[in-house]
């Protein structure tokens, strides 16, 4: 089901409101005040003919404000026209100057004249239109009585019914007085079309419109024109352009209902749909819905390009205006970031689609252009790597003058200026240990200049002392290694430990360990234990840390998997033998079908013993079993005789001799192993105490066996 975007019925754009219209009946103009006021509309349009600004002889009337509403002007129920009422604002501006003391002058006042303060005012105000391709202008006359006459106030209004406009029209207004005392008053408006108007079932030529949605569904975006079968339209995709007309990009003519497909790269933010019908002097409605669409912003910079054009010029190419600034830059060939180039070409607005000069002298690779907005960068390109051949290994000189004429250079890096000396005009620049022959210049006025200077003819002056330091090094930590003989001897042996061992650790042996789960104390040794081999040139596997595989495998499948890889890798695998490991033993021997079924989903060591058993008795164990078991823990002769025909370790007691055997033929030699295994035994210490003392506890052979074992 397709998203619905937005739905216009060709409908919102900009407006995000659809408006209901109040009805005038009848095509006579009209005009009505404020209460308190009169005014009279002359009949007939007059000449718009505003004047030059004269003096107020006293208080007058002039407008402070200009009101606009849309009405229907309505001949029948379904024909109605758009009309523009305009309302005006009215104010005392000005006020009576005060009469000369006439007694001083030796004439006294007449009685029969009226004092002016006391009398109306009277105005006579035009209202101008114009709305492509008419123009009118009407003629209104209010009055004020004395008793709202105040200097500076507002006195009240004016409102016109109605200009009449065509749908979509830009439409100004002016207002002026005759004579006109203040510069008139104007506004300006673009009325809207059938779009954002209630007026389908009002406006003929609304009605007949071809009614659109946009839908988004995926990557796709769809435009659904609701019509008739039989009413045919012209429907037409433009890029709307703010420098210059709009430019087509697909026009159909079509009858009856249609889908039209768009792919979500076609969107740009100027991307505008107008749909009509094919009639004569029908209403064409345009929508523009991809303005803030992210995606349209991001397809826009997709496309938008650079292009180098002849006689130094250049262009940026795109679908759309860009709010978008430019700079030129240098780019060093070994990469990082480009630097700008301030004084030829500071940053400033770019406008697209139109030749724009490169303010240089001569062209080079590593001039690139970059096009940013809002400090970031969308584009950067250099144009004459096509004509002129890949980036360069030059260095850009920046030459700068004051006003006396004077020169300074400076190399131009990524951490900034390099300040150099420079000989013979500006050709040859010099730094501490180096010269530059300059042969190129990019750019000249009276600021100063740009040099591309090769590396080519870069000259080195200090690879002499360079040499010279570094044979006096060499023969300094010669002497040294003969004063200190034997410091050296000893710190290359004991790089040569720490290389075998590290190449010890790279291949580091893998060890299975099986036990029997007596009791909880007993899972916390060994897991003491494998995590103390796990500090060691080993790699360990135990059940304990695989209860999820173990779970989901179940513990003869794990076993199986876990054995297979680690003989496949040259493993060992480790038997750690308990009371209860013991006893079980002993079952599988007296009777080897018993076991598997009556022990825990996790307990591993049972359900391995039928592997294990065979192995021994066929002679396959040595070397790939070793035995060990836990002083205290199991008496020396517990162990069953038929695993001793592998190696069976005391633990603590005799861990140099287990670890040796674990690690095999790379074992380290007797003094760092000695180091491993003491560390091993601090970290076993704790937990063989504690479940010495817990067995203590709960008394001999209590929660031992196979059975105490089982569990998760």
């Amino acid at each position: 089901m397709p998203v619905p975007w937005f739905l216009l019925s060709l409908a919102l754009g900009r407006n995000p409101v659809v408006l209901s219209l109040e009805r005038v009946v009848g095509p006579q103009d009209a005009a009505r005040c404020s209460p308190g006021l009169s005014c009279h509309l002359w009949d007939g349009d007059v000449l718009c003919l505003p004047g030059g600004i004269v003096s107020a002889p006293g208080p007058v009337l002039v407008p402070t404000l200009l009101q606009t509403e849309l009405v229907l002007r309505c001949h029948k129920e379904t024909d109605c026209d758009l009309c523009v009422r305009v309302a005006v604002h009215l104010a005392v501006h000005g006020s009576w100057e005060e009469p000369a003391d006439e007694e001083e002058f030796g004439r006294t006042p007449d009685p029969g004249l009226e004092d002016p303060r006391n009398a109306s005012l009277q105005a006579h105000v035009v209202l101008s239109f114009q709305a492509y391709p008419t123009a009118r202008c009407v003629l209104l006359e209010v009055q004020v009585p004395a008793a709202l006459v105040q200097p500076g106030q507002s006195v009240g209004s004016v409102v016109f019914d109605c200009f009449e406009a065509a749908l979509g029209a830009e439409v100004r207004i002016w207002s002026y007085t005759q004579p006109r005392y203040q510069k008139e008053l104007n506004l300006t408006q673009q009325l809207p079309d059938c779009r954002g108007l209630d007026v389908q079932d009002s406006i003929q030529r609304c009605s007949a419109l071809p009614w659109l949605n946009v839908s988004a569904d995926g990557d796709h975006v769809r435009l659904v024109l609701d019509v008739s079968e039989e009413q045919r339209f012209g429907l037409s995709l433009y890029w709307n352009q703010t420098q210059g007309p709009a430019k087509p990009w697909w026009h159909r003519n079509l009858t009856g209902p249609q889908t039209i497909t768009l792919n979500h790269t076609d969107l740009v933010p100027c991307l505008c749909i107008q749909v009509w019908p094919l009639e004569p002097d029908s209403v064409r409605t345009s929508v523009c819905p991809f303005r803030e669409d992210p995606r349209a912003h991001r397809n826009l910079w997709r496309a938008a390009r650079l292009q180098l054009l002849p006689s130094q010029d250049w262009r940026l190419d795109a679908p759309c205006s860009l709010p978008a600034e430019a700079t030129l830059c240098w780019q060093a060939q070994d990469g990082g970031p480009c630097q700008p180039l301030v004084p030829p070409l500071p940053r400033a607005n770019v406008t697209v689609n139109k030749a724009l000069k490169f303010p240089l002298l001569k062209g080079h690779p590593n001039v690139c252009i970059q096009v940013s907005t809002w400090e970031k960068l969308q584009l950067q390109e250099c144009l004459w790597t096509d004509s002129l051949g890949p980036l360069k290994d030059d260095m850009l000189v920046v030459e700068t003058r004051d006003s006396q004429d004077n020169r300074s250079l400076c190399a131009l890096e990524p951490s900034g200026c390099t300040p150099l000396l420079s000989r013979a005009s500006t050709v040859r620049a010099e730094g501490p240990g180096f010269s530059f022959v300059c042969v190129l210049q990019l750019w000249d006025d009276d600021l100063g200049a740009l040099w591309a200077c090769p590396m080519d003819k870069y000259t080195h002056q200090r690879w002499a002392l360079v040499w010279l330091a570094c044979l006096l090094f060499a023969a300094v930590l010669f002497l040294l290694l003969l004063v200190k003989k034997d410091h050296v001897k000893g710190w290359l042996r004991l790089l040569k430990e720490d290389a075998l061992e590290g190449a010890a650790a790279a291949r580091s042996r893998v060890a299975l360990l099986l036990y029997s789960p007596d009791d909880a104390g007993f899972e916390r040794l060994v897991g003491a234990l494998a995590s103390a081999l796990c500090q060691l040139p080993l790699r360990v596997a135990v059940d304990l840390w695989s209860r999820r595989e173990l779970s989901a495998q179940g513990p003869l499948a794990w076993f199986h998997a876990q054995r297979r890889q680690t003989l496949q890798e040259g493993g060992v695998v480790v038997l750690l033998f308990s009371p209860g490991a013991v006893a079980m033993c002993h079952e599988w021997l007296q009777d080897a079908a018993s076991a598997p079924g009556a022990h825990g989903p996790h307990d591993a060591f049972t359900a391995s013993l039928s592997c294990v058993l065979p192995d021994f008795l066929q002679g396959r164990a040595p070397g790939r079993y070793i035995g060990a078991y836990f002083d205290r823990l199991l008496p020396p002769d517990a162990v069953p005789a038929l695993f001793r025909s592998v190696p069976v370790f005391s633990l603590p007691s005799q861990l140099p001799d287990f670890l040796g055997t674990l690690q095999g033929p790379g074992a380290l030699r007797s003094r760092r192993l000695a180091e491993r295994a003491d560390q091993v035994s601090r970290a076993l210490q704790p937990a063989l105490d504690s479940c010495f003392w817990s067995q203590e506890t709960a008394g001999t052979g209590s929660g031992m066996g196979p059975e105490a074992g089982d569990r998760t």
